[in-house]
């Protein structure tokens, strides 16, 4: 049986189709204005048994497709621990929110702490203070690698960060400087969320804000160990919708 897993995000869109347990293809789009336009082109054509959904555009594709959905909480988890048995926390930054995951040792759900009422902490915060700093999202991370540690953001509300960030911009603050201070701002908020999660053993780190370097490299210094980074960290919320679809009745 072939069963593919959507996820819907803010940002873009995944697809992952599996048979058994080997991957047989992946697609992604940006999400764009007409999430269910994109979430049709990417499965047209691919052959599958039963879909499921997760994401925050879920419920919409639920009511378009007839398919049924699942939480992100539960596609994360099941995705991450496919990808690394052991693991026992997540990290899910993405574009509008991120989460906190913990997992037993059957995979299922301990707990978990999410912020998805503001862009503080998310990729939309890093997106919008790279464009502030001039910097390509993807360099982004790379120049703040190069800066040093002479600064602290103190407000993690996007309005007022980016305020504080054209402020000392004015001052003659090196931008690559700058760049780090917000890097170690997101930092110091996802481990709080761990660390409200009671992270234990493996932490695996997902979603598009883990294809960042300087935010890799800051949370293993933060936490004092190796963050384990799939090598699509986007993919694995659709991964996990995969998995959970074949146990559908």
């Amino acid at each position: 049986m072939r069963c593919a897993g959507i996820d819907i995000g803010s940002r873009t869109i995944e697809v992952v189709v599996l048979e058994e347990s080997t991957v047989l293809e992946t697609r992604q789009a940006d999400t764009g204005f007409d999430p269910l336009a994109q979430a049709g082109e990417l499965l047209d054509g691919l052959k599958y048994d039963r879909i499921l959904a997760t994401g925050y555009g879920r419920n919409l594709f639920e009511v378009a497709f007839d398919a049924p959905t699942v939480t992100e909480i539960k596609a994360y988890g099941a995705g991450a621990r496919i990808l690394f048995p052991h693991v026992q926390t997540i990290l899910d930054i993405g574009g509008q929110d991120s989460k906190a995951i913990a997992i037993n040792s059957d995979g299922r759900v301990k707990k978990f702490e999410m912020n998805d009422r503001c862009a503080a902490g998310t990729g939309k915060f890093l997106e919008v203070m790279a464009r502030t700093l001039g910097y390509s999202v993807e360099a982004f991370g790379r120049e703040a690698l190069k800066g040093s540690r002479a600064l602290q953001i103190n407000s993690m509300c996007t309005v007022f960060a980016e305020s504080e960030v054209t402020s000392l911009v004015a001052k003659g603050k090196d931008r690559r400087d700058i760049a780090l201070a917000l890097h170690r701002s997101v930092v110091r908020r996802a481990v709080s969320m761990l660390n409200r999660v009671t992270m234990d053993g493996e932490l695996v780190f997902a979603g598009g804000v883990a294809r960042n370097p300087c935010m890799v490299q800051l949370l293993e210094e933060a936490l004092g160990k190796k963050v384990l980074v799939p090598e699509t960290p986007q993919m694995v919320g659709a991964l996990g919708a995969a998995l959970l679809a074949k146990q559908i009745p």
